[in-house]
């Protein structure tokens, strides 16, 4: 028998020649004592040394080798051939056997047999190999010989199984077996398997695994099934021999049962192997995978392969170890063995990815497959890694899979950080790849896959070496260089972790940071601060040599951009200035606590903040505005860090003198000068003597701006005399108020006077003399109140932390001034339409707000703010503005007043405009701070309730008034609104929306999304509070009119104020428990806090509730308020907020009907309208809150059937004007809308229903059946109100609509039907025909659509002719499948229009659009003599192809 053999590789020539090497050696050393013993030739008159010697072998006794004088093939067959010729044969082999067991009974002779021979060349051969078989191998190779020598080793070889090893240090089971390893051919293969099998079951461990490993070298081809089922039950037995057997599996030709049977058998074992064993383990599985079964494979492997158990053992025992014995070496020994397998067994698996497909594969779609977070396991990103690296084609799938599991939350960063932590040795390696994939998470437009990319780059950093750590700082240079606002954010707050996490490290890298300040001109303010807090702490934190060349370089940069006339520079120089000196002036006292005398700025770090700050005072004084930029720099500096007592002490004596210097003035000295208006002291809040007290020097000041230099606006200054800016006003006292309140602790004494003190205003409310003021004299006016406006507002942020009750009297009085100060300033702008404000945030250019502002008075800005859903409609409230409704409301309730009209006229070039928006001057108002919403401790009093409950104590004073919580709630809203709500369009540098968004919201950008998260649940109970007070408020208003919706009261003003406060408030609610960071674990505790604060309302007192128990109650809390809702915006925001509670309930079924009940309450109840509009429900907010009831109804079907089915023919028989008496807010103006959503829900609905299958049971396929019948005719009610309502946008909807409707027909409806037809007839034929009826209206529209040439319409046609063919090619197949194709006949359909009527006349033109519609119909057929009967469908196909034919114009 002849078989296959592979070549021995060098590790077995290795093994075969090294005993034999080793037998060289040895009688050299004994070469002096037993020289004759070496030439003694083995004299014996046996067969076995006479037959070798002829043959051309001479046997030596001793330890000399035997001597081979012929080529061992021709020994061979010399000897097989004296063998056959003897005489005495087979007698003679038997004989020959014989003598050669008796020879080896001598050990030293049977070991001479087991070596190799000792070649005897002549000179011309001596060039050949000197190695040669030994004895017994060259007897093996004769067959005759064989099995007898083969029997000999077998019963030698248990003599030797015990014993130690040789003096001669050879191993001779070890040897015996190498005899047997690759024979040309083994004559008795089954009986050599049964031995060596035998051999294997008694011999030692050590020997074990070397005859378990020599077993493929030994066996043939045909023995390979038999030695692996042998194998695979030793596995089981004997658990030590599992990697040899593994190792010799993986070289035999088995069965794929049984490799599979030994897969499984392996992998229970996963758990308790060595870290050493598992290397080999995972090869054996990776290498027995097939294309079927890789997915199971992987998916087991990967639920049983726990390397987090077995890696970290190990390495925590040699880390302690080494931590315990640093003189030794042996724990680091065993740390590097163990990083050493976990290597090794990453290369094996690497291998496996790299070169075989259905492995990476099928381990990317198991861990796509997995569903449970807490499934998911370190080894899973590591092997994303490791495949991304590997292999480029499924490049792009493992991105696909990477940001699904990071936007369900499965992957989150301590998973990611654990990935680092344990394998950082092996993703070492691959840091490119990681990198790359890093940067494409980054151009991601999902803020939790950027957030997920720059925590890659973070833990890259903290866990590679330091060129992988140059290569992250490389990666983040280029993102923050790129230009994409999104990505240099990112990238920032990447490096300013690091920059805290690992000093040391990034001032390595420095040099590579230092280089974006070449891309300064791109940056916003924001990211400016960022990256010099970065190079300044890089620089400053600790005085190397090597950080000096930065300093360096940072004072060149600061000083030459604030050298610049450009604003755009200044404004760098600014921010780099002040926040490098913020770095130096740090207080570092706590901080360096256990080192006295280093706490402390010394003289000449504290020489260097104040030269580096007046540096930049005398620089920007020039300027107002880049005044302004450097004293809020300063305030946010003051207010965001520690500064040293000592920069303390002398920012606070020379910003307090130059204030009062610059805008402060007693009272008793009236400004005196050729004023054009009479100046007055406004706004005082204490009765002061004649000479007593003092006042804000705003008007004398914006005189001396504004008119005595013609052109000089904001850069003016005398060369004798210099002029302070009342624009620097809100700024300064901002900076100086932070300045006392650090150095007093929050006490504001030193300053309090500020708060009530008066300001040098004249009279702003217009009056007769508004006519003949000039334009200049308007917009002095329009800039007074602004900068009187920010003054209230900065001083509203200084007092509003404030205790003592007189205060608080103080600051709320100031609220109110504001408000009344807003109400003036609407209508002042309203009368200057061209006028520019002056501006309040200075870190940001001037042509961003510019634009916008120069047409606020516009009514198509108006439009555009209602589009967008950001104001309120003719109601009179708007959304998000900053100011409360106040005159806006009356003006759009009532006609504009009786002392406008002139002026209409005065301006009738213009817009008439009767009030503006506030809203779209944003940007010129000074930032509220969050503190200020403490305000809303306060308690809300309404006149409505004052007057019913005759509360008129002088507490009330005390009380928020309904006009100042709507201001601080929109401004609240809008802050929300900026912060916790993602926007999409401010990550795109080219969107003109993108600057603006931001502006007037710098310091809010200072904090983090989950602090202002935090600040507004600490506001809930508040809010709650004036949540109930309005709900209270209403239910009161609808009790006294007897639930009259346009009873008394609700065209006031204070209904319209108190409806927008409540939307405010439920718009607050909403925005904070819709804010996604809810879904990151650190933030799971401030959800509770929220959730217990709206449950304590309820049932209050009941602590640690499960957080299933705190959404239901929540919810039940929220569900309450509906009684009293005031109107439909309301509504739609209480619904939201529901829906959004709803989300984070794991069992959101119960409540899910509730939501649809109160969808459905709302759009059956009428809704009180505006003056202006036919109806006050915004057509966006009527589609949103009727798409949410269809999505959350049980029976979508039966709800569009109640609409459409009832509500419309109500409309239909009501008059003009009137709407459906079930559902109110049906009107003839919002019908289109109802329609709209009504197909689109139906469409979507069919579409999600699964296609029956013939496997389904019977009740399943009527079920089905039952619902197509309730789907075909809501669509054909639907589809019969375009010959009421024919209007343009209908017939779109019917066309785009209708056209989906039918493919959904023909891929879930017709399987169906197919195998339904025969126990279903008469359903399925009534279902065709009711659904023939729909499809030919829709034929007939098409013809329509046509006649009147209209282009929105007739883009539908085609797609939708299309439709109609392909259905009737599929109802004639069905009709086939179930023999009936004789009913299946044809007719031609002819062009009509709507009303049914035949579209007759066709000119030569007409021709073109109109042939097109001859198509051919069907007409159900139901056979009554026969056994079947089927119907047909319209068809288009066969005259559309004539009308084609024609058609080649």
């Amino acid at each position: 028998m002849v078989s296959k053999r592979r070549l021995p590789t060098s590790e077995d020539k290795e093994s075969l020649t090294e005993d034999a090497s080793k037998a060289r050696k040895q009688p050299l050393s004994k070469k002096t004592k037993k020289s004759h013993v070496h030439n003694e030739v083995e004299e014996n008159d046996s067969v076995f040394v006479k037959l070798l010697k002829t043959s051309g072998i001479t046997l030596k006794t001793g330890e000399s080798q035997n001597q081979l004088a012929v080529d061992q093939i021709v020994f061979q067959k010399k000897l097989f051939q004296t063998l056959r010729k003897h005489p005495s044969y087979p007698k003679i082999v038997e004989e020959f056997v014989s003598g050669l067991e008796s020879y080896i009974e001598d050990q030293d002779s049977f070991r001479n047999c087991l070596l190799s021979c000792e070649r005897l060349q002549d000179e011309e051969a001596s060039m050949g190999t000197s190695y040669c078989k030994s004895l017994i191998k060259l007897l093996l190779g004769i067959d005759i010989l064989q099995p007898a020598i083969i029997k000999i080793l077998f019963e030698k070889l248990p003599e030797f199984l015990f014993k130690n090893v040789n003096s001669d240090g050879l191993n001779m089971p070890r040897l015996i077996i190498n005899q047997l390893k690759w024979l040309d051919r083994v004559v008795d293969s089954k009986d050599l398997t049964t031995k060596i099998m035998q051999l294997i079951s008694i011999a030692p461990v050590y020997l074990q695994h070397d005859f378990v490993t020599s077993l493929p070298e030994i066996l043939g081809d045909s023995q390979h099934a038999d030695v692996g089922k042998e194998l695979s039950d030793l596995l089981t037995e004997n658990t030590l021999l599992t990697v040899p057997i593994l190792d010799v599996l993986s070289s035999l030709r088995l069965e794929p049962k049984l490799l599979t049977k030994v897969r499984q058998l392996v992998m229970g074992k996963l758990s308790s192997v060595t870290l050493d064993d598992l290397p080999m383990i995972i090869k054996f599985i990776l290498h027995s995978i097939t294309a079927t079964d890789a997915l199971e494979v992987i998916s087991e492997l990967r639920e049983n392969l726990d390397l987090q158990h077995c890696i970290l053992p190990s390495w925590l025992q040699a880390s302690q170890s080494k931590l315990k014995n640093k003189g030794q070496t042996s724990s680091s020994g065993n740390q590097n063995s163990g990083q050493d397998c976990v290597i090794l067994l990453f290369d094996v698996i690497k291998s496996a990815v790299r070169y075989e497909k259905i492995v990476s594969e099928a381990w990317i779609k198991a861990i796509e497959n997995t569903t449970s977070v807490s499934e998911h396991k370190i080894l899973d990103l590591a092997m994303l890694f490791i495949i991304y690296s590997t292999n480029t084609q499924t490049k792009k799938y493992i991105e696909r899979v990477l940001r699904n599991k990071i936007r369900s939350g499965c992957f989150e960063e301590q998973l990611l950080q654990s990935t680092f932590h344990i394998h950082h040795v092996v993703l070492k390696d691959i840091c490119p790849s990681i990198l790359s994939l890093a940067q494409s998470l980054l151009h991601s437009l999902d803020q939790s896959i950027i957030l997920f990319g720059s925590l890659v780059y973070k833990y890259a950093f903290i866990f590679f070496d330091t060129y992988c750590q140059q290569e992250v700082i490389g990666a983040l240079v280029t993102h923050i260089c790129s230009g994409n606002e999104a990505e240099v954010d990112t990238a920032l707050d990447v490096l300013l972790e690091l920059v805290v996490l690992n000093p040391s490290a990034m001032r390595l890298n420095a040099v590579f940071v230092k280089g974006i300040l070449d891309y300064l001109d791109n940056m916003s303010p924001q990211q400016i601060r960022k990256l010099f807090y970065i190079l300044s702490t890089l620089a400053f934190s600790k005085q190397h040599e090597a950080s000096s060349h930065i300093q360096d370089d940072m004072h060149l940069v600061i000083r030459k951009q604030l050298s610049s006339t450009m604003f755009k520079y200044k404004l760098i120089g600014i921010i780099g200035a002040v926040t490098m000196a913020g770095i130096i002036a740090a207080d570092r006292s706590r901080s360096s606590s256990l080192t006295p005398g280093r706490g402390d700025l010394s003289s000449e770090q504290c020489t260097q903040v104040t030269s580096l700050l007046q540096l930049v005072h005398s620089c920007s004084e020039q300027s107002p505005q880049a005044s302004a930029l450097y004293y809020d720099e300063f305030a946010n500096l003051i207010q965001g860090r520690k500064l040293a007592p000592k920069v303390l002490e002398w920012a606070g004596q020379t910003i307090f003198n130059d204030f009062q210097d610059a805008f402060v003035v007693d009272i008793c000295v009236v400004p005196e000068g050729d004023y054009p208006f009479p100046v007055k002291a406004l706004y005082g809040l204490e009765d002061y003597d004649s000479c007593d007290g003092i006042a804000i020097n705003l008007l004398p000041l914006l005189f001396s701006q504004d008119f005595v230099k013609d052109g000089g606006r904001l850069t003016s200054q005398e060369s004798d005399q210099k002029l302070v800016s009342p624009l620097c006003l809100a700024p300064y006292f901002r900076l100086l108020r932070l300045c006392v309140d650090r150095q007093h602790n929050g006490n504001l004494e030193e300053i309090d006077g500020l708060l009530d003190c008066p300001i040098f205003l004249t009279d702003l409310e217009p009056g007769e003399r508004l006519e003949s003021m000039s334009v200049k004299e308007r917009s002095f006016i329009c800039s007074l109140i602004f900068l009187a406006l920010n003054w209230f507002r900065e001083v509203v942020n200084a007092f509003c932390r404030q205790t003592l009750p007189e205060m608080k009297v103080k600051v709320l009085t100031r609220l109110k001034h504001i408000v009344e100060l807003q109400q003036l300033l609407e209508k002042h702008l309203a009368v200057t339409p061209d006028y520019v404000p002056p501006l309040a945030n200075f870190d940001l250019e001037a042509s961003e707000v510019t634009p916008h502002t120069s047409t606020a008075v516009s009514a198509k800005i108006r439009i555009q703010g209602n589009l967008g859903g950001r104001k309120r409609k003719a109601d009179g409230s708007k959304t998000s503005s900053p100011d409360p409704l106040s005159k806006e409301d009356n003006s759009e309730c009532d006609p504009g007043p009786s002392d406008r009209s002139p002026l209409e006229k005065e301006f009738r070039g213009k817009e008439e405009k009767t009030s503006v928006s506030l809203q779209n001057y944003h940007a010129f108002f000074r930032e509220l701070d969050l503190e200020v919403f403490s305000i809303l401790h306060c308690g809300l009093v309404a006149k409505f309730i004052l007057d019913t409950e005759m509360h008129t104590e002088a507490t009330e004073v005390v009380q928020l008034q309904p006009p100042e919580l709507l201001f601080l709630l929109e401004d609240l809203a809008q802050k929300l609104e900026n912060m916790l709500t993602p926007s999409v369009t401010r990550r795109f540098p080219f969107l003109k929306s993108k600057g603006n968004r931001n502006i007037g919201f710098s310091h809010l950008h200072q904090r983090s999304a989950s602090e202002i998260a935090h600040s507004v649940v600490q506001l809930l109970s508040p809010m709650c509070n004036h949540l109930e007070n309005i709900h209270n408020y209403f239910q009161c208003l609808t009790a006294k009119n007897h639930g009259v919706v346009d009873g008394p009261g609700i065209k006031g003003q204070e209904y319209h104020i108190m409806s927008s406060c409540y939307q405010r408030l439920l718009q607050i609610l909403h925005g904070l428990f819709a804010w996604n960071g809810f879904f990151q674990p650190e933030n799971t505790n401030l959800l509770y806090s929220a959730l217990e604060v709206l449950t304590n309302r309820l049932k209050p007192g009941e602590p640690d509730q499960a957080l299933e128990e705190l959404l239901s109650q929540s919810f039940h809390y929220l569900q309450n308020f509906h009684l009293s809702i005031p109107s439909f915006q309301c509504a739609l925001y209480l619904i939201r907020l529901l829906m959004v509670i709803l989300e984070k309930s794991t069992a959101p079924t119960q409540n899910k009907g509730k939501i649809a009940s109160l969808a459905r309450q709302f759009l059956c109840r009428v809704w009180p309208s505006g003056e202006k509009e036919k109806s006050g429900i915004p057509n966006d907010q009527l589609e949103a809150l009727l798409s949410i009831y269809l999505e959350h109804t049980d029976g979508v079907l039966k709800a569009i059937e109640e609409i459409a089915g009832v509500g419309v023919p109500e409309l239909i028989t009501s008059p003009k004007e009137a709407s459906s008496s079930s559902f109110p807010t049906l009107t003839r103006h919002t019908f289109v809308i109802f329609f709209r959503v009504m197909m689109a829900e139906l469409e979507k609905t069919v579409k999600g229903l699964q296609a029956g299958t013939a496997a389904d049971s019977e009740r399943i396929h009527e079920e089905k059946l039952l619902y197509w019948n309730m789907a075909v005719r809501d669509f054909s009610i639907l589809i019969n109100l375009i010959k009421v309502f024919d209007s343009r946008p209908v017939l779109h909807v019917c066309l785009k609509y209708g056209r989906l409707f039918v493919e959904a027909f023909l891929k879930q409806c017709m399987p169906l039907l197919d195998f339904s037809f025969r126990k279903h007839r008469e359903d399925v034929l009534s279902l065709l025909e009711t659904f023939q009826l729909n499809t030919r209206l829709l034929h007939h529209l098409c013809g329509h659509s046509k006649i009147h040439q209209d282009t929105k319409l007739t883009r539908h046609v085609p797609l939708l002719k299309k439709t109609l063919e392909l259905l009737v090619c599929r109802v004639k197949a069905m009709l086939i499948l179930n023999n009936c194709r004789e009913a299946f006949w044809l007719g031609n359909l002819k062009n009509r229009d709507l009303q049914g009527e035949e579209i007759i006349s066709q000119n030569s033109q007409e021709s073109t659009a109109d042939e097109n519609e001859d198509d051919t119909s069907s007409q159900v057929s139901k056979s009554k003599g026969t056994e079947d009967s089927g119907e047909d469908e319209a068809s288009d196909g066969e005259k559309e192809q004539e009308s084609d034919e024609s058609d080649d114009d």
